[in-house]
């Protein structure tokens, strides 16, 4: 059995949350990884809310005070949650669209010995994580 693996990143203002999580997964060719810690800040967000088909976007200036999900180059299930001045916070399903405004430091972990998939099983109409052994 492979030990875990952590990873801890920065991206820099302007790039794209999701789009960046989501470069760095195949870059390092990651098969069950999750994020275990994000703190940063955005200028805009794009988020999903529960039960809904679009996206809601807000401008301003934002911290992100959650983001937690699954990532593997099978793809992605990850929330994010941000805050505006007032402390107002506000969650959801994390779209493209959610551009860094200072900072976003991320510690991402990876289990080599598994294999995250997101499939069809009958017991939702979505695509659902799937975990399996690795070869």
């Amino acid at each position: 059995m492979q030990p875990v693996q952590t990873f801890a990143i920065r991206l820099k203002p302007g790039e794209d949350l999701k789009k960046s999580l989501l470069a760095f997964v195949k870059e390092k060719q990651l098969k069950a990884a999750w994020i275990v810690t994000c703190v940063g800040s955005l200028t805009q967000y794009n988020i999903r809310f529960a039960n809904q088909s679009d996206g809601v976007k807000g401008t301003g200036h934002f911290e992100i005070v959650g983001l937690t999900g699954t990532l593997s180059l099978n793809g992605a299930h990850v929330h994010i949650a941000v805050s505006e001045s007032t402390g107002k916070t506000t969650g959801g399903h994390l779209l493209d669209g959610n551009i860094i405004f200072t900072t976003a430091e991320i510690v991402i972990q990876n289990d080599p010995s598994i294999v995250f998939t997101r499939e069809k099983d009958g017991s939702t109409e979505w695509e659902e994580l799937q975990i399996r052994k690795a070869n």
